[in-house]
């Protein structure tokens, strides 16, 4: 039986991609353990691994001395547990899937001349993945362009790898409105500040009839979520707001218009349920590689792009009455949307890995 470890971060864009691998794998005889950090194990509740290995990891920035000391020491620390790990183990490949808590495995593994493979899920190469795509068997991309990718690497472009509970809900085709307007309002894992305190505020602000057409999802960061269930409930509009959807896939697949970050599994979601969309890049994203992500869909008219400088009630109003009230748009920009979508990632990946082991 193969042995396959997998290593990703502790945000659900990491992590969504790990489990749609291991879901494949797993049925298919492979044996699967995963490493993450603390923050990645809240994340790990559905990823068909055993054992899941906490290491210890940390973000490191030159701009704060004190801190990279520090994260320095439990990376390295990090990287003990991971080489105790491997031994015992002794997986055939580890998959990073980036984001620092997948360091420690990888390094664990390049240095012990254990076959690696990593998945980049945004359209620039994340910093962790940098560091070991020259010594990894191949380096797959989420995007066709991927940018900061060293020289020597091998690159292959196969999409992101989607959760089957995704895959299995995507609608047969985009119906656009008649009468009720389905609006999915989402902010990456966590939720966002941002789009929790402006969205309310921006359909509060939307013309009557407009507003009446409303029904509204929309995923709240705690602190905000009172304050959204006041509003829409003060001007009348269907709503359904929590911080967390475990059936997110319903909405998505529902949805007749979606706002929300640009994150690569979000757009790769939005893409594959052939919805239009409204993205807000977050600002201090690494790279600014969430902007870089949008402009797929934005270049093929599916979706329009605002900055957050620019997402305030006013504008992102007048965004919703323009397109909201476009069938043909909607329409046109949900079919752009649909052929910017890969289907197949999660199998092109375990073709990777299983070639990487192959050749090894």
């Amino acid at each position: 039986m193969p042995r396959l470890l997998l290593a990703a971060g502790g945000t659900g864009g990491h992590m969504f991609p790990a489990q749609a691998l291991a879901e494949y794998l797993k049925p298919r005889g492979w044996d699967i353990a995963m490493m993450t950090d603390a923050r990645g194990r809240k994340h790990s509740g559905r990823i068909p691994a055993d054992p899941i290995v906490e290491v210890q990891a940390a973000t490191i920035s030159l701009r704060k001395p004190i801190q990279a000391i520090k994260g320095a020491y439990k990376l390295s620390r990090g990287v003990q547990q991971a080489k105790a790990f491997i031994r015992d183990w002794k997986p055939d490949v580890v998959v990073g899937f980036g984001g620092y808590p997948a360091f420690p495995a990888m390094r664990a593994a390049q240095s012990m001349g254990i076959p690696t493979v990593i998945h980049e899920q945004n359209a620039v190469l994340g910093r962790v993945n940098r560091v070991f795509a020259k010594g990894a068997t191949y380096v797959a991309s989420g995007f066709d362009n991927l940018s900061r990718l060293p020289r020597g690497s091998t690159h292959r472009p196969i999409g992101n790898p989607l959760r089957a509970q995704i895959i299995d809900a995507i609608p047969s085709a985009y119906f656009p409105p008649k009468d009720k307007v389905n609006l999915l309002i989402v902010g990456g894992s966590l939720g966002a500040k941002l789009i929790s305190k402006v969205m309310p505020a921006a359909i509060q602000v939307l013309p009557d009839d407009l507003r009446s057409r409303l029904n509204v999802v929309q995923q709240t960061r705690k602190e905000y979520l009172e304050q959204a269930r006041s509003i829409y409930n003060e001007i009348s509009i269907p709503h359904l707001c929590e911080s967390f959807f475990t059936d997110i896939e319903t909405h998505l697949a529902s949805a007749h218009y979606i706002v929300g970050r640009a994150g690569a599994s979000s757009v790769s979601e939005v893409a594959v349920m052939g919805k239009p969309s409204l993205l807000v890049p977050l600002a201090i994203a690494m790279d600014d590689h969430q902007t870089e992500n949008a402009k797929t869909l934005k270049s093929l008219g599916a979706a329009d792009i605002l900055p957050e400088s620019e997402f305030t009630p006013k504008r992102v109003a007048a965004v919703l009455e323009e397109r909201l009230n476009d069938a043909n748009w909607l329409e046109t920009a949900a079919r752009s949307a649909r052929s910017a979508a890969t289907t197949n990632a999660t199998e092109s990946m375990a073709e990777l890995v299983i070639a990487a082991v192959r050749n090894a």
